[in-house]
Order: C-alpha cells, then sequence, then structure tokens
C-alpha cells in the first residue's frame, strides 16, 4: 500500500510539472491565447491634412505662418583697447604685439519674418544692431547673406534683404480686429534651439512707458517669447501676423509670462518708409515735456493732470519760432486731445514736416492756439521731442 501511494504521488508531481512547462511555453495546447491588453482607439477620421485636424488644434495657423518665420545669425567685431604699455620698449620687447588692441567676433541669433515674395525681411533692430555679418537661414534650410536696408531704433524695427525670390511671405492681419484674450501664437527660434511655436492670450493692448523704446504701443502676451524669439511672428490663430516679438519682462533672463509685440500696424507703417526712404520720418517741434503730477498741477494751479507740462524749448526750433514757451501745458494736437508725454510724442511724430498744426495750450489760465510748422525729427533724440 505504501508502494501505491508513493506510486501515485509521483505521477501527480510529474503531470503538474508538465502542465506548468506547457502552459508556460504552449499554452495554445491547452487550447488558451496569451493575455492581451484591451484599449480603445478612436474611430480613423478621413485621410488628409485637412480633414484630419483636431477641433481644438492651432496647426493649420502654425503651418501657414512657419514658412515665413527665419532665423537670423550675424557676427559683430568688437575692438579690443590697445595696452597702455606697448608705448614702453622693454614691454614690448618681451610681450611683443599681443596686447595691441585688434578686434574679436561674437555672434548673436534671433528670428525675422519674410514680409514680401521678393526677399524684404522684418526684424527688430537690436538683432542686427552693430553688426558686420548678417547671415538669414530660410525654414527650408537654405541660407543667404543679408543686408541692412534701413532701421529704425526708436521702434526697434530693421528691414533687411536677401537675394532670393518667390518667397513664403506671411499674411498681414488687422489690428483693429485683435482683442484681450484672443489666441496668439509666437514663432522664432528661443536659444537657438530651432524653430518653436508657443501659444497664449493677448494680455493687454497699447502698452506704453515701459522704457524699452522711445515709440512705444506694445501687445502684452504670456506666449513663450525668450532670447532668440526677437524679431519673430506673433500671429492669430487664423495664420496672420498681427505682432513682432520685441521683448520680456523677466528677472531671470527667461519666459515670465510678460511679452511684448509690435503691434502689425506700426510695423507696416515703419516698414514701407524703411523701404521707401531707407528710414523713418517723423513730424518734430522741439520741446522738452514733462508729465504732470498731482504736485505739478497744484503747484500750478493747473485744473487736471492731463496734458503735457513744456518743460524746455530748443534754441530756433520750430516750437520756438512758432511761440511755445516753457511753462505752457500742451492740450490737444490738431484736435486730437494730449493725455501725458508719450501720446503728445506720438502725436506729433505722426505730422508730416513742413505741414502746419494747430496746438492748443494752456497759458497762465488761458487757452491759445498755436500754429506750428512742423520740422523733421534728428535721429536718435531721445530726451526731446
Amino acid at each position: 500500500m505504501q508502494r501505491l501511494w508513493l506510486i501515485f504521488a509521483q505521477t501527480v508531481t510529474i503531470a503538474v510539472a508538465i502542465l506548468f512547462v506547457v502552459s508556460t511555453l504552449r499554452p495554445e495546447w491547452l487550447g488558451r491565447r496569451p493575455s492581451t491588453a484591451v484599449v480603445q482607439e478612436a474611430a480613423p477620421g478621413p485621410t488628409g491634412e485637412e480633414n484630419a485636424r483636431p477641433t481644438n488644434s492651432f496647426r493649420e495657423a502654425a503651418r501657414k505662418a512657419l514658412p515665413a518665420v527665419v532665423h537670423i545669425y550675424t557676427t559683430q567685431e568688437i575692438k579690443q583697447p590697445r595696452h597702455p604699455l606697448l608705448d614702453d620698449p622693454i614691454f614690448r620687447h618681451f610681450f611683443g604685439d599681443r596686447f595691441d588692441g585688434g578686434s574679436q567676433k561674437s555672434a548673436g541669433l534671433g528670428s525675422g519674418v519674410v514680409v514680401t515674395p521678393n526677399g524684404f525681411i522684418l526684424t527688430n533692430f537690436h538683432v542686427i544692431e552693430a553688426a558686420s555679418d548678417i547671415e538669414v537661414a530660410l525654414n527650408d534650410g537654405s541660407t543667404h547673406k543679408a543686408k541692412v536696408v534701413g532701421s529704425d531704433p526708436e521702434s526697434d524695427l530693421a528691414v533687411l534683404r536677401i537675394k532670393a525670390d518667390k518667397l513664403p511671405a506671411i499674411t498681414f492681419g488687422q489690428m483693429e480686429n485683435l482683442r484681450v484674450g484672443d489666441v496668439v501664437l509666437a514663432i522664432g527660434n528661443p536659444f537657438g534651439v530651432g524653430q518653436t511655436v508657443t501659444m497664449g492670450i493677448v494680455s493687454a493692448l497699447g502698452r506704453s512707458h515701459l522704457g524699452i523704446n522711445t515709440f512705444e504701443n506694445f501687445i502684452q502676451t504670456d506666449a513663450a517669447i525668450n532670447p532668440g524669439n526677437s524679431g519673430g511672428a506673433l500671429i492669430d490663430t487664423a495664420g496672420n501676423l498681427v505682432g513682432i516679438n520685441t521683448a520680456i519682462y523677466s528677472r531671470t533672463g527667461g519666459s515670465q509670462g510678460i511679452g511684448f509685440a509690435i503691434p502689425v500696424s506700426s510695423a507696416k507703417t515703419i516698414m514701407e518708409q524703411i523701404i521707401q526712404n531707407g528710414t523713418v520720418i517723423r513730424g518734430w517741434i522741439g520741446v522738452e515735456a514733462q508729465e504732470i503730477t498731482p504736485e505739478l498741477a497744484e503747484s500750478f494751479n493747473l485744473p487736471a493732470t492731463d496734458g503735457a507740462l513744456i518743460a524746455g524749448i530748443v534754441r530756433g526750433s520750430p516750437a520756438d519760432l512758432a511761440g511755445i514757451k516753457p511753462g505752457d501745458v500742451l492740450l490737444a494736437v490738431q484736435g486730437k486731445p494730449v493725455k501725458d508725454p508719450q501720446v503728445m510724442l506720438d502725436l506729433i511724430a505722426a505730422l508730416k514736416p513742413e505741414d502746419k498744426a494747430n496746438f492748443r495750450l494752456r497759458r497762465d489760465k488761458n487757452i491759445v492756439e498755436i500754429p506750428v510748422k512742423i520740422g523733421k525729427r534728428p535721429a536718435l533724440k531721445r530726451s526731446e521731442e
């Protein structure tokens, strides 16, 4: 009996071992299939780029604008100072001309936007400032040497041109259609990593008094803008250009959700003047203005803080010849109200040189109208209007 029980136990053990081996290596012999993960998949949609677009995607806007955004690489020669001891013959004997000045080259990068099929490119002035050599890399990978057609440091815009034709030019949007809260995309070459698209909304319109440029009327956005994005495109959800990415507010040097772009309306006007004249022509009357604070208003017995207090006059300037005096408060230019010195600057700059314009001023307790023959604004005169 004991022998039979031993044979039974051995038989069961061998059978269990065989079953384990077969179920592990050949489960199909037992009529079972290996376990699989069952997942849910969306039904295949219509084929083709147009039909496959999700409703919440901005791929069409990006696809439309991406070919028109270029990378700009600049080279700048930096002159090194000459060592003062080079005049000493003993110093020169031991060290030769090793410290005899010379120059070094530094590289920079930025972005630009193709605005015409025949090679005009819009970018920021600070991207190409003092560059001795400029190279533009197109979206298709080709590179071209670029020359500066003209620039406007006071608005931080510049126009380049490359020898190429049939380029994918961007479509200009309508600034009057842009509203706070609209979705926008920023396209550029941040940190040189390559073409990048970021998304945000229009946080504010008409931002000024930032101290970035002389003439300021920025679009503020929280779309990520980083070094290298400067000069790139800010587009709407239709892929149309609404701004040129220009600056960021940051404590670290990277994006913190406050970026600024020059509106397409301003950029287009400045670009057309640069292409036509090589520069931007603005009106000027030669006054230095000061903002009216509540303390100043009380000191001058002014009824309100609106307007611009004339603090100084350039001798022989249009304002001087017209009879405008320090202490006058400018209230309106050609019937358009002056809120502060920045508005005054913009209104006068928009006037054509040699034209006459009416200026409404408060002098003492009286309101006077003075016609002024507009002059041409000198280049880079930031402290005067």
